[in-house]
């Protein structure tokens, strides 16, 4: 089970960003009176109550953008949404009820996510009657709160904690059905792949590029096990998207990648990776998929270019993706596809392994010992412990005593050692420095 989401939404100007910091206890946010401050997604590591959950800061909903990136925050807005376990609905008590809050609010009821109604800037107890303004919205009496006068905070704290979604019993978990993303560019052999799988025309298959306009899915058996294949439109880059369909092809091809469990990045063996290629390893990156880099229409090649090509060049133009497992294959005639299919298995099992906090303690002491982090402001930097607290991607957090100490470089190089001796050889892992004192930061790497 993943790490519980808390997305924080609502109108511009309510103090979304002000919040995000004052739960966070550290300035991560830029905070301005000037509306549409905030675009991109920003997220932090919480702990409380000796629970873990991310929080996420984003951009006010109905703003219209001044340098024209409206539907690119809107976009943000809605992929935390949709991902969202929790949502604190941000209103303003000062300005009462306004009509981009009903907006909200109506948004917020189709998304069948328990929300907390947030009243912000109530700063003293004579603005709390103006919180029987914010009952017609439907969320219940909101948690009143001040961040500038710091009101409420260990209040509010514990009703997101008790809204969280429940820990799983491990031993009580069936095994999921494995949901796979098939990703690429135009006519790369996605829509062929699939029918392969389900030995039908389940999907219409054309040498017209752009033939898939949406993501589809597609369910199918192998030995036993069912298995959900997403065909997802192929992508082109930004400045050739003509029409809404193809801007809308794109959104649904992340969506699908958010959905999935194990991605199959799809390369056509006789093309060279492009731009948006590249684009699309990024949002597989940032959502922490696990991933395999699947070279199509080998049969056209075969004898022409060694895999060993193929393979150096796929390391030299995806660097951060050493760990992710290469595929050669004919989807056409089902070659290889078998065996693809078995290590995106192998994938999705490691994702949802768990290591006892024993194991990985011993090994991380090794990974220190045998590389000791430079000094930071004189001082030496120390881990005190490390857990995993969620699957799907691993997760771990390293209690520590300075998380800047830590640089982007040895971060990697804790990254290669964990992979390296735990079972998370191919796929991605999360791992936060957080700060072992309640006023310390935490940060992700």
């Amino acid at each position: 089970m993943p790490v519980p989401q808390v997305a924080i939404v609502g109108r511009p100007n309510v103090g979304k960003s002000s919040l995000f910091n004052w739960l966070a206890r550290r300035r991560l946010a830029v905070v301005d009176d000037l509306e549409g401050v905030t675009r991109d997604r920003m997220t932090t590591l919480i702990e409380q109550d000796e629970r873990f959950f991310e929080l996420i800061d984003t951009g006010g909903m109905g703003i219209e953008d001044v340098d024209n990136l409206t539907d690119d925050v809107r976009q943000q807005i809605e992929t935390a949404i949709e991902s969202a376990d929790l949502i604190l609905f941000v209103i303003d008590i000062r300005t009462g009820l306004m009509p981009l809050d009903s907006l909200v609010g109506e948004r917020l009821r189709a998304v069948g996510r328990p929300v907390i109604l947030v009243a912000n800037k109530a700063d003293h107890v004579n603005l709390d009657t103006a919180a029987i303004d914010f009952h017609s919205l439907g969320y219940g009496p909101p948690m009143l709160i001040s961040t500038r006068e710091n009101r409420n905070r260990p209040e509010l704290l514990e009703q997101i904690v008790a809204e969280l979604p429940e820990r799983e019993d491990e031993e009580g978990v069936a095994t999921p059905q494995m949901k796979i993303a098939i990703v690429g560019r135009r006519n790369v052999g996605k829509s062929t792949f699939v029918n392969t799988l389900v030995h039908s025309n389940r999907m219409i298959v054309s040498e017209i590029p752009g033939t898939t306009r949406d993501s589809v899915d597609v369910r199918f058996e192998l030995d036993g096990q069912t298995f959900l294949a997403i065909d997802t439109p192929g992508l082109r880059k930004r400045t050739s998207q003509k029409t809404d369909l193809e801007f809308y092809g794109l959104h649904r091809a992340q969506r699908s990648i958010r959905r999935a469990d194990v991605v199959l990045m799809f390369f056509d063996a006789a093309e060279t990776i492009s731009r948006v290629d590249k684009q699309l390893m990024s949002y597989v990156i940032e959502n922490h998929k696990p991933c395999i880099f699947v070279v199509n229409k080998w049969d056209l090649l075969v004898g022409d270019v060694p895999t060993d090509g193929w393979v150096q060049y796929l390391r030299t133009e995806f660097p951060t993706l050493a760990y992710a497992p290469i595929a050669f294959i004919t989807g056409q005639t089902g070659k290889n596809v078998k065996t693809l299919l078995n290590h995106g298995t192998m994938l999705f099992k490691q994702a949802r392994e768990r290591v006892s906090t024993g194991v990985l303690n011993r090994i991380v002491e090794t990974a220190l010992r045998l590389h000791v982090p430079a000094n930071y402001q004189n001082r030496r930097p120390k881990v005190y412990y490390a857990t995993q607290v969620a699957t799907e991607p691993p997760t771990i957090v390293m209690m520590c005593n300075e998380p800047k100490a830590f640089t982007a470089d040895y971060r990697r190089y804790l990254l290669g050692f964990l992979r390296d001796h735990l079972p998370f050889a191919e796929v991605p892992i999360k791992l936060h420095f957080h700060g072992r004192k309640q006023d310390s930061a935490s940060d992700s790497g």
